[in-house]
């Protein structure tokens, strides 16, 4: 378990804070200090008493610690996992609830279309982060919009506006490849 580098660092948080804007910042200075840290191609948000106490382990025996945030691919890309949900959906920008009969769609791994929106927050722009609940107020997902919450209103109700990027349902999908 290494530290990560300043790319590492600021192509995580230029994806995090597209969805948090700047709460991000609130992931390291929470009442117990937490740490970013890198094992295996995944950035781990450990926190530092945790990650001490894990040295104690050989690193090749070690499988997780910690939440999972993101992947690194081969090309040094930073793809968000779905398992630092709870963290975006706590401090999201932007929200979207889909009604009951587009969220099995979305926990399929497909984009959503305007038919399915329930309610979208106000001043959205095109190609921002948000976070996917269902009308419960579950998290389910984040994507991406691909239009503005402003002009979702003028498109036609198979148009997508959600472009999917990750979802609970991938704990199912993915759950050889996901840790």
């Amino acid at each position: 378990m290494r530290p990560c580098t300043d790319q590492e660092l600021a192509l995580l948080f230029g994806k995090l804070v597209k969805y948090m804007g700047r709460d991000a910042e609130l992931l390291l200075k929470v009442a117990e200090p937490h740490c970013f840290r890198v094992h295996r191609d995944r950035i781990f948000y450990v926190a530092e008493n945790l990650m001490r106490m894990s040295t104690n382990f050989k690193q090749r025996r070690l499988l997780t610690l910690g939440t999972c945030f993101a992947k690194i691919t081969r090309s040094g890309k930073v793809h968000l996992q779905v398992t630092c949900l709870d963290f975006l959906a706590k401090h999201a920008l932007h929200k979207v609830w889909l009604k009951p009969s587009a969220e099995m769609t979305f926990l399929y791994g497909n984009n959503v279309a305007k038919a399915g929106l329930g309610k979208i927050t106000d001043a959205a722009d095109q190609h921002a982060g948000v976070v996917v609940h269902s009308m419960q107020d579950a998290p389910l997902g984040f994507g991406v919009l691909a239009r503005s919450a402003s002009g979702c209103k003028d498109m036609p109700p198979t148009a997508s506006i959600i472009l999917h990027q990750a979802d609970v349902g991938e704990y199912l999908r993915l759950e050889n490849t996901l840790f």
